[in-house]
């Protein structure tokens, strides 16, 4: 039976690689979310024929509450969620590893059977288990405006959360060598419950995608951390895999904000919002109206589409794919630029676009697009804020100076569509709005693309 485990564990293992592979790109990235599919219920399978299992009942109940909740979040939650269900999913998976991380250490502790090396995976799973749970909350809070977006902060914040951290991992050094004392290995588990909720709220809207990111690869490293301590190969390769990819994307996305992991943790990017209505009363702004753009679209031969978390609040996808539809069909060529932080989590405009099944070949990634900015005729921003602002580009004092921008500046018209003129996650101006090529044109993103293409079809 262990042979045959192996087996089956071997070939998860396999498909779960070819999973990330397929990940890598848009066009192959259905199939890799296939081949991940697969080999996790392969891993699943394999492990209910271990033979390890003394009862079923309390697996069964798992399995089907377990299928009831995944059924009910991928049938009933929009698309437009899916970071907050990402952040839920993140925590569930972390909290399932410290429960185990608890079990094998009563269990194992019963039988005074805790070596060092055992010690030192168990600790390492619950500490940052635990502290995944709690991040992956708040960070769930900050996505679901069920806590403040904005940074969290107090005086002295940094140094006590890095006392805090220290301490912590102080108590997880002492117990390798005194593994059996139970009231430091629970209070270690309750610090880094409050470390995790400690470390997210100073961060601020802005630097979502990399929390993501940051709880996704400190969930795969306490799974497979889970796996040396109950030695579990699938859930050390699937663990590692995770992990590692989580923090390479970490990096990724910090370095297309032109900051450092320790700047996202400790810089509080973001403030809170403010009313800019009257900051700017001698700065006009050029509004348009539907008629309008429908005009400027028409003499148009290139358009760039710009979107973000504008569109996806408004779920206007669908009907932004309507509209590059119609341009396309008088001959107008249409693109999509993509910045690596748009929305709420890396990726998030990427997979809003292929469930309204726009062209893999129309996304350009923005070190793609950005060289030929200045031959867009037409530049439609969709609800994007930060990752358009030209203050990254001049103003030293901007807390976004440095991050690395989409140019729509540069294009010969720009249209920003906009509910209001309310500043974006960092809670900064947009000098954009107020320069003579940019068109403000307020109001719901899918209303208003809804009134453009009605336009263009009464031709």
């Amino acid at each position: 039976m262990n042979y045959y485990m192996e087996l089956v564990y071997l070939a998860s293992s396999v498909l779960f690689i070819m999973g990330l592979k397929g990940l890598s790109h848009p066009e192959s990235a259905r199939r890799g979310m296939h081949y991940a599919e697969v080999g996790m219920f392969m891993a699943i399978v394999g492990t209910l024929v271990s033979g390890k299992i003394i009862t079923w009942e309390w697996i069964i109940v798992g399995i089907a509450i377990g299928s009831v909740i995944g059924a009910a979040m991928s049938i009933f939650m929009p698309m437009t969620a899916m970071p907050q269900r990402i952040a839920l999913s993140h925590a569930f998976g972390a909290l399932a590893a410290v429960l185990v991380g608890i079990n094998e250490y009563i269990e194992k502790g019963f039988h005074q059977e805790i070596s060092n090396g055992l010690m030192s995976a168990l600790g390492f799973e619950v500490l940052f288990g635990a502290l995944t749970v709690t991040g992956s909350l708040m960070a769930f809070g900050k996505l679901n405006e069920m806590i403040k977006g904005a940074p969290i902060t107090y005086k002295g914040q940094n140094i006590v959360n890095i006392t805090l951290f220290l301490f912590t991992i102080g108590m997880f050094i002492y117990l390798i060598f005194s593994p059996y004392d139970a009231t430091i290995f629970y209070t270690m588990i309750a610090l880094s419950f409050l470390i995790g909720i400690f470390i997210v709220l100073p961060i601020g809207g802005a630097d979502m995608p990399v929390v993501i990111s940051l709880m996704n690869s400190y969930a795969g490293l306490a799974a497979a951390a889970t796996g040396f301590a109950i030695d579990n190969k699938v859930l050390i390769i699937a663990g590692s895999l995770d992990g590692s990819s989580g923090f390479i994307l970490s990096i990724v996305m910090s370095k297309a904000m032109n900051r450092s992991f320790a700047n996202v943790l400790f810089g509080a990017v973001g403030s809170p919002q403010v009313d800019t209505s009257k900051l700017h009363e001698d700065r006009p702004i050029t509004r348009f109206g539907i008629e309008d753009t429908k005009f400027v679209l028409e003499q148009a031969e290139r358009v760039v589409v710009v979107p973000g978390y504008g569109m996806a609040v408004a779920q206007a996808q669908h009907t932004v794919r309507e509209l590059s539809d119609e341009l396309e069909k008088r001959g107008i060529k249409v693109d999509f630029a993509i910045h690596p932080v748009a929305g709420r989590m890396p990726g998030h405009m990427n997979v809003l676009l292929a469930e309204a099944n726009v062209s893999y070949d129309q996304l350009y990634e923005m070190d793609a697009i950005n060289p030929t900015m200045d031959t867009v005729d037409v530049c439609i921003v969709i609800g994007a804020n930060d990752v358009v602002n030209p203050a990254a580009r001049t103003d030293k004092g901007s807390p976004i100076y440095g991050m690395p921008i989409i140019n729509v500046d540069k294009a010969k018209t720009v249209i920003v569509m906009k509910r209001s003129m309310a500043t974006g996650f960092a809670g900064i101006e947009n000098p954009l709005f107020y320069e003579p090529n940019t068109k403000m044109l307020f109001g719901d993103a899918k209303k208003v693309m809804q009134e453009i293409v009605a336009e263009f079809k009464k031709n």
